[in-house]
């Protein structure tokens, strides 16, 4: 399969349907700017994803060193040997009982997945394909489905705009309001951290209700002091969740953040005010939803694009229907949040794409061409374009 080109033009979401659809083995070459990484897959799915360009704090162990898990001197002993030896990072460590080989596991899938992600906001670039043979160590990780890549991306760009207006900065800390309800004991650090990932990605407590796993293991974490960077590094749950996490427990008053230089953030006041959080937070949940459904019926669709030329991306007409239905429910989700924003509805459809509560690509997604958009007065008229 000869798949090179700009990200402009075919993006990431695409390439990673067409190599885990088609069930590709080989290295998925990707450039932005100073930035190069390189994905790994055996038969479609992810078993490494590398930056060449990875910061410090990025590399696998000093991650493990700020999350607590590993201390300086022993990681520079792992280093040493591996020089000598050659042997993989993971062997070493395992092998010297520094850190036990499921936890080595957990840093190594949660240091791919991050890479993984980064990759969603990447506007521009370029990539090539190059189909070969791939070692991977089957102990380090499982396999990553292409299209779970797919469907967290996507959560994650949709959610990060909302979450980033509670969690501005990486220098923020918190003092704690209020205790979580339940008197259920938080997650412990040596508890399993899968768990407190898995209700954070089901929405809630497994209890019901109350707050998710990956809160309460966060609300212990925010300790008075500690950063969201602090949090992120210790947490083991990754940047995304850890401040989603975060976001959620401000906005419920468990949490009170802290600007960097010690100066509390504004709370929020007036009914209005609490009504556009309100709005937002559903409508996010809801655009989710409909967006994943889209998501699902894209990947049901692809068998019989790849049956067609790459360019025509051909697809049923009640395929592409479901889709621009779906699309349009959700940019009349955001012209409602925008509205209760600002007041009023936007002159433009690209406001949104500005105010971070749709996506560029949602304003002319499945047809490839705009949606009619006009305000008239205090309503607007939003019409799908004609296939």
């Amino acid at each position: 399969m000869a798949l090179t080109g700009t990200l402009t033009d075919f993006g990431i979401a695409d390439i990673l349907q067409l190599i885990g659809q088609q069930g590709k083995t080989g290295v998925l070459h990707l450039k932005n700017k100073d930035q190069s990484v390189h994905v790994h897959f055996v038969d479609g799915n992810v078993v490494k994803a590398e930056s060449a360009t990875r910061e410090r704090r990025e590399l696998l162990g000093t991650m493990m060193v700020r999350a607590g898990l590993l201390t300086e001197a022993q990681l520079d002993r792992a280093l040493e040997i591996q020089k000598r030896t050659l042997r993989r990072l993971g062997d070493i460590l395992v092998a010297e009982g520094f850190v036990s080989r499921p936890t080595f596991r957990e840093m190594y899938q949660l240091q791919t997945t991050e890479t993984l992600y980064r990759l969603f906001h990447w506007k521009d670039g370029t990539y090539e394909f190059e189909q070969q043979e791939v070692d991977y160590d089957p102990s380090a990780i499982t396999p990553i489905r292409s299209e779970n890549v797919l469907m967290e991306g996507f959560r994650m760009v949709d959610e990060w705009p909302m979450v980033r207006r509670t969690i501005s900065s990486y220098e923020m800390s918190f003092d704690r309001l209020k205790p979580l309800p339940g008197g259920r004991a938080a997650v412990e650090e040596g508890d399993d951290v899968d768990r407190a990932l898995d209700a954070a990605l089901s929405g809630g407590d497994e209890e019901g209700g109350g707050p998710s796993s990956a809160e309460r293991r966060v609300y212990e974490l925010a300790e008075e002091g500690v950063t969201v960077r602090d949090i992120i590094d210790r947490s083991r749950l990754g940047e995304f969740e850890t401040c989603k996490a975060l976001a959620n427990l401000v906005e419920e008053g468990y949490l009170r953040a802290i600007e960097p230089k010690g100066k509390s953030t504004r709370p929020v006041a007036g009914s209005e005010r609490d009504l556009v959080r309100t709005v937002k937070r559903t409508a996010v949940q809801a655009g989710i939803g409909l967006f994943v459904l889209a998501v699902m019926a894209t990947l049901a669709l692809l068998a019989v694009r790849m049956s067609s030329p790459l360019g025509t991306r051909y697809v049923p007409r009640t395929g592409e229907e479901l889709l621009a239905g779906n699309a349009l429910a959700r940019l009349e989700q955001a012209l409602e949040v925008y509205r209760l924003e600002t007041g009023s509805y936007p002159e433009r459809l690209d406001r949104l794409v500005e105010a971070g509560l749709v996506h560029r690509a949602e304003l002319s997604w499945p047809y490839g061409t705009p949606y009619w958009y006009q305000r008239n007065g205090d309503g607007y008229e939003l019409l799908r374009p004609l296939p």
